[in-house]
């Protein structure tokens, strides 16, 4: 593992943080009364739109996992078919999921579909751009001892910790605070994105710190 890998990681995660500011910061310039928490639904469509396309740039341009086979064209529109496919599954096994924990199953529907896009946008999008539509692959990164680069790794740990993040950020709901933040899905939302960001801050220095120790086998 060389230092220069780390550095890239982390470069990387920082233009992911980014693009999280400016779809907080840039759109107010262009829309009235636009606020992350007033403006809650459209903030989270321009948020998932950016981390996407961020994702989808950086992937191609550094492509962590390039394969030396040339792809025909009908291959690389499979593909990319087969991406948008799993990306709209997620979508929807993040919605029941939602629901089955307590989300209203009619009522703020759109609202939990939207939360359910943006989890899929912090966890099935780095999958798909890393990955691919893999699931075996899939199942080997989240097994134990199943990575084989710092990019895995690191993929580890942002899902995780975006998960993590939205479990957490549902608990201040019930709660008589009588905050704003407290409408569903709003919390949840903060929750899964400050996951997010703590999951890319984080992985590049624990993998810094424990770079001796990992060792990773060959595909």
């Amino acid at each position: 593992m060389k230092d220069t890998d780390i550095k890239r990681l982390l470069y990387v995660h920082l233009l992911c943080i980014f693009s999280i500011i400016l779809s907080i910061f840039i759109p107010s310039f262009f829309l009235e009364n636009f606020s992350v928490l007033e403006t809650h639904l459209t903030w989270l469509c321009i948020c998932s739109v950016s981390v996407t396309a961020v994702n989808l740039v950086l992937y191609l341009v550094v492509k962590p996992n390039a394969s030396s086979k040339r792809s025909s064209l009908s291959y690389k529109v499979t593909r990319f078919l087969k991406c948008c496919i799993y990306f709209l599954m997620s979508c929807f096994a993040f919605h029941v999921i939602f629901v089955l924990y307590g989300a209203p199953l009619i009522e703020l529907a759109l609202e939990t579909f939207l939360l359910a896009v943006t989890l899929s946008t912090f966890t099935t999008v780095p999958c798909l751009c890393l990955l691919g539509p893999n699931v075996k692959a899939w199942l080997r990164v989240f097994s134990r001892n199943g990575v084989t680069s710092i990019w895995e790794n690191s993929l580890q740990i942002t899902t995780v910790s975006s998960f993590l993040g939205t479990w957490l950020g549902a608990f201040p709901i019930p709660l008589d605070w009588g905050r704003p933040w407290q409408e569903w899905p709003i919390s949840c939302t903060l929750g899964a994105t400050f996951g997010y960001v703590a999951g890319l801050v984080t992985s590049p220095l624990w993998i810094y710190w424990n770079r001796k120790k990992l060792t990773y086998k060959n595909n």
